[in-house]
């Protein structure tokens, strides 16, 4: 059965393969199951950190990662043979020390069979500032394929090359163009930017009180983060699974890009939230930030990237 991907299309409340868009209001562990075997694509998730939000309640490291292998286990099974699965994890913290998630989540994965075609790197500017570390400001993508033969659509997320006037100086191919003109390859370490995007780094602005996107929810992924992963491993009229959906942001990059899209989450509000933003979207009312669009960069000029006058008068006085 196709779709226009234009018109709004009812949300089910449970999986149907004749359905476009998904969110089940369900334990995870529990929703998974009534979900078919190699079925999914792609299925990107930010899965909670263990870090005592609202929506969680912290355990101990172990018990963490015996709950997330268990559903990890079950996610491998309803991938197709072709399809990818990313886990964008950040650190658990304990009294004051750190744990990077990708390293403890790797083995798990690679125990499943699972290939990992890159460690992506999400770089933000701002976020809660340490005082007795280093303040953090980036997270883990973590990009596995079930198979060696999974899609991957390099044309869709080129980006533009520094010196596309490069030419081959010597062989048979002397004088040409060496570049593609559709652009080059990103690396693993990349800035959403179109101007950057051949640094490699995946800077992204973090949802926080001034992001156009912003909810009520703690930990919101963006949907320009989402997106890059949605356009380069699956193709149009694929279904794309988020088994920790929160408020719907993996959905609605899938649906942007006319992709089929099943969202889970527990919380009834989370779900509230991301059917709203949904039909926002279809209504053309989501406000969303545009990919690729530059960062915000201070002119200097701005009184808050002004030096305090106390600051100065305390330094005339030393």
């Amino acid at each position: 059965m196709g779709f226009d991907f234009v018109s709004a299309p009812s949300i089910a409340g449970q999986f149907s393969k004749n359905s476009q868009v998904v969110i089940i209001q369900e334990d995870t562990q529990k929703a998974l199951q009534s979900l078919p075997r190699e079925h999914f694509a792609l299925i990107v998730t930010s899965p909670p950190y263990n870090l005592g939000k609202e929506y969680e309640q912290k355990a101990a490291l172990a018990d963490y990662l015996k709950w997330q292998s268990e559903i990890i286990a079950r996610l491998v099974e309803l991938l197709k043979p072709s399809g990818s699965l990313c886990w964008e994890v950040g650190n658990f913290v304990d009294d004051g020390e750190i744990f990077p998630l990708d390293v403890y989540f790797y083995p798990i994965f690679k125990q499943l069979g699972l290939k990992l075609r890159n460690r992506v790197i999400w770089h933000f500017d701002h976020g809660l500032h340490a005082a007795k570390r280093f303040s953090g400001r980036y997270e883990t993508v973590l990009w596995f394929s079930k198979s060696d033969d999974y899609v991957f659509n390099l044309d869709a997320v080129r980006v533009p090359a520094k010196y596309p006037g490069k030419l081959h100086y010597k062989g048979p191919k002397i004088g040409q163009p060496s570049g593609n003109p559709l652009g080059k390859n990103p690396s693993d370490f990349w800035e959403f930017l179109q101007q950057e995007w051949e640094s490699g780094i995946w800077e992204i602005p973090n949802v926080k009180s001034n992001h156009p996107e912003k909810t009520l929810h703690p930990c919101q992924f963006p949907v320009e983060l989402v997106e890059r992963c949605v356009l380069a491993m699956s193709n149009d009229d694929d279904w794309v699974l988020d088994p920790f959906c929160g408020v719907g942001s993996s959905l609605i990059a899938a649906i942007k890009n006319r992709r089929r899209a099943v969202g889970i989450d527990r919380d009834a509000e989370y779900c509230a939230i991301a059917k709203k933003r949904i039909q926002d979207f279809y209504a053309g009312d989501l406000k969303l930030r545009p990919l690729g669009k530059p960062i915000h960069k201070p002119s200097g000029r701005e009184k808050v990237a002004q030096i305090p006058m106390q600051w100065l008068e305390e330094e005339e006085k030393q």
